[in-house]
């Protein structure tokens, strides 16, 4: 597991130099009354002497490289904080978080995704931080309402957002192309899209299926129940009942007998999440399900050009999803100091500009608008710019996902796995995910 420090710099290094925070290099902030200036006078929170905070996030080697820079930045004006850095891929990460939880050593900083965000914050391993967002210490006042309400648990504040990202499609464009087909557009249904699947097989001649089959993931059955007026959660129940989950579970059987999808066994490699088992990276579909944040690294992993668009069903089913959040560590010895880091990663412009949409679109309307014209890379700006083309439309957020989210996630899965394998029919399979998904809320 890769980890740096950022060495400190002598104790009697100047305290107070200015940083830059809200000021966006002197782009104006949107506030709630319109266009302002920030003032650049706010110094870091005092500290006797030389601090080093300990950052822990998981991803991949760019991303480290990014949060590296950014956080270097925090240093040059903040002289006397260092950084005690570690990062790791996804797999096993809240492993260890877990076994640092139990020993009270968890890092000052963390990141966090909305799995686990209830679970830590009623657990009380992260700080709440709503003191901070109250008087703008962490300022919020320029991210979507949805997005900050997002971050909220049981009324307090306990993640901001890293970035802002999107349930979406991923294809394969180059071979739409060849294909003479045309692409997946968002707004279409999900009848719709099925039926553009089948064509792409049947176009194709079996030699690539339409789309990866979603009937276990919570993302898109999630989006599916919303734009039928639906919710997947309730509080801290489930939002839907057997009858929902048989006819999605319906939907994809349906599909599946048209050859809109590949084989199971297919499927079930590319279930993970792992990018470079996306079924449209390894040429088996013509069209994935991931976040739009993640579109860059799908487009590293193939030669082919790759296009995104959202997810199938209304856009206002859609919602401001943070794809993952800063948290500090409620047993931090440097509250307020941990505080201004994450303030300083959610409103400097600088910081925006080097961490670019690695995590998804900068969460300030207003860092996202001043880094626009830096992003260069076209997977980026084509990721961004479905960002924007959603904004204005989005539906309200929900709150994050309760407790005992993961383990319902994982029971979807495997209900979806026993259809799709023949081994349960959908409305038995469905039946038996909300009694098992019930118990696991519950406990």
């Amino acid at each position: 597991m890769p980890t740096a420090r950022f060495p400190l710099p002598r104790a009697g290094a100047d305290p107070g130099r200015r940083r830059v925070l809200a000021a966006l290099l002197g782009a104006p902030v949107l506030a709630a009354g319109g266009l302002t200036g920030c003032s650049e006078d706010q110094a870091a929170p005092e500290e006797t002497g030389p601090v080093e905070l300990s950052v822990f996030w998981y991803g991949g080697a760019k991303r480290a490289e990014l949060t590296e820079r950014v956080l270097r930045l925090y240093t040059d004006r903040n002289p006397r904080v260092g950084f005690r850095i570690t990062w790791q891929g996804a797999d096993g990460y809240y492993d260890r978080l877990a076994t640092q939880a139990a020993g009270g050593n968890v890092p000052d900083l963390i990141q966090l995704d909305d799995g686990m965000l209830t679970e830590y914050a009623r657990r009380e391993i992260v700080l709440d931080l709503s003191a901070y967002v109250a008087d703008h210490r962490v300022d919020l006042r320029t991210l979507p309402p949805g997005l900050v309400r997002y971050g909220q648990v049981d009324g307090r504040t306990v993640g901001i957002a890293a970035g802002q990202t999107t349930a979406a499609v991923v294809y394969d464009r180059a071979l739409l192309r060849r294909l003479r087909l045309p692409e997946p557009s968002t707004g279409m249904s999900w009848t719709e899209y099925v039926a553009w699947a089948r064509r792409v097989t049947r176009v194709g001649e079996g030699r690539v299926a339409g789309t990866m089959d979603p009937s276990g993931d919570h993302r898109a059955f999630w989006l599916w129940l919303r734009g039928q007026g639906g919710e997947f959660y309730r509080d801290r129940q489930l939002g839907f009942g057997a009858d929902a989950l048989t006819e999605w579970f319906e939907l994809w059987r349906r599909a599946r007998s048209g050859r809109a999808t590949p084989s199971a066994a297919l499927v079930e490699q590319a279930e993970g999440g792992e990018p470079t088992r996306q079924l449209v990276v390894t040429g088996a579909t013509a069209a994935s399900f991931a976040w739009s944040h993640q579109l860059p690294e799908l487009q590293r992993l193939t030669d082919s050009e790759l296009g995104v668009a959202a997810m199938p069903g209304p856009v206002e089913a859609q919602w401001h999803r943070a794809s993952m959040y800063w948290a500090a560590f409620r047993g931090t010895r440097h509250p307020a100091l941990v505080a201004d880091v994450i303030n300083f990663l959610t409103n400097n412009g600088e910081a925006g500009t080097a961490l670019g949409h690695e995590r998804g679109v900068s969460p300030s309307l207003a860092v996202r608008s001043f880094v626009e014209g830096s992003i260069t890379d076209p997977a980026q700006r084509r990721a961004a710019a479905l960002g924007a083309a959603l904004s204005a439309r989005l539906g309200p957020a929900p709150g994050p996902p309760p407790q005992g989210h993961l383990r319902v996630r994982a029971l979807l899965l495997q209900a979806a796995e026993s259809v799709r394998g023949g081994e349960t029919g959908p409305r038995a399979a469905a039946a038996r995910f909300l009694a098992r998904a019930d118990a696991a809320l519950a406990g």
